[in-house]
């Protein structure tokens, strides 16, 4: 999605190769408004550049860092060198996202019937206050829309918003595991055991999800699934000491142990 505006020096920026000399390159910054910028040699690559169209040709896709920027001239430098791998694999999600979020803002925009010019201020916003449009969506998705209304986004839009990023981003997940080991002699035993694992699976949160299963006698899994390590850390404590109370209440034992695996899932 095209910002208004210049980009601040030390930013990374994805560019578009237009023509390669023999002492740099000339690149279009696709985020602002296609605006000029300028590869010396020196900053393609690290080293002696022998022939510059190695390292970059026309018609690539490149990300850069930021150098100098002198908006009275329109010009910018930039330095391809000084971006590594994981910069500028960063980088390319990002836009990628922007451009996500560049037909999700379009889509409100007719629904709620935005003008373009309040478009225009409504993205000019969320660059602002967000760093992004990508990142409006996920603030409203995660955190609802009154983070929105904060900023002075109307309701309407912003449940707009809300009801966009829900129908395409996935709340990120975290799974956790622990075990209980539950016995209890009685002749009935086996069906307080199965009272006890009915109780640790009770989750009253539609964000949260419990299952629990057979490891071997006396061992039972309890595996959680939910929004954050915390609210996980909670609800398996919860459902090993539900378990373990009401084992020890029908004359049983139980005990708990922590499964030290953990895993982060979108």
């Amino acid at each position: 999605m095209e910002r208004s505006g210049w980009p601040d020096e030390g930013d990374n920026v994805v560019c578009s190769v237009k023509r390669v000399t023999d002492f740099g390159a000339f690149v279009e910054l696709d985020e602002y408004g296609h605006k000029e910028g300028l590869i010396h040699i020196s900053d393609v690559a690290s080293g002696w550049v022998k022939y510059i169209r190695d390292h970059v040709r026309e018609g690539q896709k490149i990300v850069c860092k930021v150098l100098y920027v002198d908006t009275a001239k329109h010009h910018i430098d930039l330095s391809l060198k000084d971006v590594n791998e994981h910069q500028r694999r960063e980088k390319i999600q990002e836009w990628k996202n922007e451009q996500k979020a560049e037909k999700w803002i379009e889509y409100v925009a007719k629904t709620v019937k935005i003008s373009t010019e309040d478009l225009l201020k409504l993205t000019d916003l969320f660059y602002d206050k967000f760093g992004s449009v990508y990142a409006a969506f996920e603030k409203s998705r995660f955190e609802g829309t009154s983070i929105l209304i904060k900023i002075g986004v109307g309701k309407e839009v912003a449940d707009a918003i809300a009801k966009v990023a829900h129908d395409n981003l996935k709340k990120p997940q975290v799974e956790i595991s622990g075990y209980i080991d539950l016995t209890c002699y009685l002749p009935d035993g086996i069906e307080h055991i199965k009272k006890a694992l009915g109780i640790a699976n009770k989750v009253d949160n539609e964000e949260i999800n419990v299952e629990i299963s057979y490891v071997g006698a006396p061992r039972y899994r309890i595996h959680v699934t939910a929004p954050d390590y915390k609210k996980a850390e909670g609800v398996l404590k919860k459902a090993a000491q539900s378990a373990i109370h009401l084992i020890e209440k029908a004359g049983g034992s139980g005990e708990f142990h922590r499964y030290s695996e953990q895993k982060v899932g979108s």
